[in-house]
């Protein structure tokens, strides 16, 4: 996996904080498969160079106790595995599907004693049905390689947030989300109005992309008012159009949606493989 010869480089470049992968489980939902296979996966493809306890080989680097790779964050972790590092001896392993990626990565983290357990507080199942479908989320907001684009990608929210974040940012996105990542509105001196996320801000111009993904650019001198960030784009009534358990279901799809492996859900086994 990683090669010697590029990983004190690496790591001092991304220098990331230290994180630890969710692996959320039902509490009544254990699998016992699905916690060995990231052990089989690891064995299989990594242990050749970096040790069958990951702490280094004739061919790789300690990957389990040195400190600096124990602080690359999650998501960036997941990218090296997926993705190697061109023109070195690290390897991509994307041919293995998502979900079998962050298998691994959750095993790297087991390794490190770094993973933590959790009870989902919902049905990341019916959690799933909502994003798509009630919530409307996936018109914003793309999972697992569907959904929309104008929104965050929400494949990994769970690796790096709470449950308690989650459902804030659901119920109360005009207070819980940053300003940066709220609406932009602006008006031409025409009378137009555009509403949308923001791309460029600069001192001269602004770049917007619009709810039906459209690009727009406004040079500063053609618009008569500009609003950024007193509002969110995201529907401000899910309070009133979710039940306390629906919004717990969301919560449990997103941090289950960033840690899943191959077993841990029969109902995306063939979107998974076709990823």
């Amino acid at each position: 996996m990683l090669g010697s010869k590029w990983m004190a480089p690496l790591w001092a470049l991304l220098g990331f904080g230290v994180t630890g992968i969710v692996v959320a489980q039902h509490s009544t939902n254990a699998n016992p498969a699905s916690a060995s296979q990231g052990t089989v996966l690891f064995s299989s493809n990594c242990a050749t160079c970096h040790g069958a306890d990951g702490r280094g080989g004739e061919h790789a680097p300690d990957i389990a106790t040195a400190s600096d790779v124990q602080r690359l964050a999650d998501q960036n972790l997941i990218g090296i595995i997926k993705n190697g590092i061109a023109g070195t001896g690290m390897p991509g392993f994307d041919w293995l599907g998502q979900d079998k990626v962050l298998a691994i990565a959750v095993y790297l983290r087991t390794l490190q004693g770094k993973t933590t357990s959790v009870a989902l507080p919902g049905d990341p199942v019916r959690g799933e049905a909502l994003f798509f479908g009630k919530a409307q989320c996936s018109e914003c907001h793309m999972a697992h390689g569907k959904g929309g684009f104008i929104a965050a990608d929400l494949s990994y929210i769970g690796a790096d947030v709470g449950v308690h974040r989650i459902r804030e940012v659901i119920l109360d996105p005009g207070t819980a989300l940053p300003a940066q990542k709220r609406a932009v509105t602006v008006v031409t001196n025409s009378g137009q109005k555009f509403t949308g996320a923001l791309r460029i801000d600069d001192n001269f111009s602004i770049s917007m992309q619009t709810i039906d993904g459209g690009f727009h650019y406004f040079p500063k001198s053609q618009l008569t008012h500009v609003d950024i960030g007193s509002r969110s784009l995201m529907p401000g009534d899910y309070r009133s159009r979710l039940s306390d358990a629906e919004i717990n279901d969301l919560a449990s799809y997103l941090i289950r949606t960033s840690t899943r492996n191959s077993n841990s859900s029969d109902t995306h086994a063939t979107d998974d493989e076709d990823e």
